[in-house]
């Protein structure tokens, strides 16, 4: 059971990697392959992090960070799914079912609450347009970091909300599963497979030569697994 001297430095890590998908430093630390193994690592378990992290990664493949489109958050998402599963390290059926559909619960919230925070940024500026207008430095840097502390209280805010209620229905839901868990663990899979391959087809299918890459980073790997 994940305590709050547990809780507390995932929050802090949901608040980062949070902030890292729009707002700074954009350093692809909150990728779910990352962000969900950082987070099962701060509780004795990075390779059930890695595995629910390459889950969520191709679930995030789909998604195209452009403007100011809406999107899942992946950042915090992930810290919650990556949390969520190291808790059983026992590999408990169902595990990573649920674990990943509170991560896309997470991701779905969290792209709503960017938003949110984006209509609030501009109504700060929209009160402040002569300043602004005017190159007023003091009240430029205000709004950035009051923009880039928001965010960051945000991601924490939201990685300790769903980790509070997850926690204990994701135990209840365990305590209750009953599908077979190779089944469960197939649909997972199939799905997150599914959408990875739609998103790859969407780049190789639009971008000239990109097939060519794909055939040729496919051919290496298969060579340097082949040399294994």
């Amino acid at each position: 059971m994940t305590d709050l001297v547990q809780l507390l430095p995932l929050a802090l890590l949901g608040a980062i990697l949070g902030l890292d998908v729009v707002s700074f430093p954009q350093a692809m630390i909150s990728r779910p392959l990352v962000a969900a193994t950082a987070a099962a690592t701060l509780l004795g378990e990075p390779g059930r992090g890695l595995l629910i992290g390459a889950t969520l990664e191709m679930f995030a493949l789909e998604t195209l960070p452009f403007g100011a489109s809406r999107y899942p958050e992946w950042g915090s998402a992930a810290v919650v799914g990556g949390a969520l599963f190291a808790i059983h390290p026992d590999a408990s059926p169902g595990a990573l079912t649920v674990a990943v559909l509170a991560a896309l619960i997470a991701a779905w919230v969290g792209g709503w609450s960017m938003v949110q925070l984006r209509k609030l940024n501009a109504r700060l500026a929209r009160a402040r347009h002569e300043s602004v207008a005017s190159g007023s430095k003091r009240v430029v840097e205000g709004l950035q970091v009051f923009g880039l502390t928001a965010d960051l209280v945000r991601g924490g805010a939201l990685t300790a909300a769903f980790l509070a209620v997850a926690i204990p229905a994701h135990q209840y839901v365990l305590s209750r599963w009953a599908t077979d868990p190779r089944v469960s663990r197939a649909v997972v899979v199939a799905l997150a497979a599914s959408v990875a391959a739609g998103a790859v087809w969407k780049v190789v299918h639009a971008a000239p030569g990109a097939r060519w890459l794909l055939l040729g980073g496919i051919g290496v790997g298969l060579a340097l697994l082949a040399t294994r």
